[in-house]
């Protein structure tokens, strides 16, 4: 059974505006045009609609029509343990390209995200991620060892090892995600096609299993006019985000 049809008509006006058929200030079809578009009643359109501008993909409403006011794909919290997952989703086609994968001894970072060692084996994997072919974000992510060396001889460029992972039983369960902003430097310049010194927005994950084993430590950079981050919430759900001086986590 297919995605019902208020998603699918997101993900199509996602895509045109993704594609730039649907540039940044353009007005997007009325109502009664998508009805026919794409053979529905107004109601799964209105709400395909209202996915978009939560997303803060467009504007306009209370009689004006709804207008492109951003390109950047909105990646709301439940989805950031995978990157894939979310570009699916949004019926966009995720790609990677591995730029480094090697047993490294744990550096003092890692020892104290990952609560081992400080020079204990783990893997470290070095990841350009594409949304439609083009480069949007910069994955650094290091692994505790008996979870990484079950990615040795995997090529990391087939799809999501977060999905590999899971098929062999490693149970990621639990994510902590910190939010920040931080200057290119030369590497995440290169690869992005940036200057350096750009502001990209930094998303620092710390991976556990159910338990509260440490599994991975990520430090994922974007370029923030291709992705930002979506956050819902209501008076009676607990709050998503915890604010502290400094940093939301």
């Amino acid at each position: 059974m297919g995605d019902p049809l208020h998603q699918r008509i997101a993900a199509e006006l996602r895509r045109r505006i993704a594609a730039n058929e649907l540039p940044i200030g353009a007005a997007l079809p009325s109502e009664s045009q998508l009805c026919e578009q794409f053979g529905a009643s107004r109601a799964p359109v209105r709400q395909a609609l209202a996915t978009l501008r939560a997303e803060g993909l467009i504007g306009g409403g209370q009689g004006r029509p709804p207008v492109v006011r951003s390109t950047a794909a909105g990646q709301p919290f439940e989805t950031l343990l995978s990157f894939s997952r979310w570009a699916e989703d949004l019926g966009r086609t995720p790609g990677q390209r591995t730029i480094e994968i090697a047993r490294r001894a744990a550096s003092p970072e890692a020892a104290e995200a990952l609560s081992v060692p400080e020079g204990e084996p783990v893997l470290e994997l070095l990841r350009l991620r594409l949304l439609d072919g083009t480069p949007v974000m910069v994955e650094r992510t290091t692994f505790v060892w008996p979870v990484g060396r079950l990615l040795s001889g995997h090529d990391c460029d087939a799809g999501s090892i977060h999905a590999f992972l899971t098929a062999r039983g490693v149970d990621l369960a639990r994510a902590r995600h910190v939010i920040d902003a931080v200057g290119a430097d030369p590497v995440d310049a290169d690869l992005l096609d940036l200057p350096p010194g750009t502001p990209l927005l930094r998303e620092r994950r710390h991976t556990t299993s159910a338990a509260g084993e440490p599994i991975e430590y990520s430090d994922d950079r974007y370029r923030p006019d291709a992705v930002s981050f979506t956050i819902d919430n209501s008076q009676r759900a607990r709050p998503a985000l915890l604010r502290t001086r400094g940093q939301v986590s």
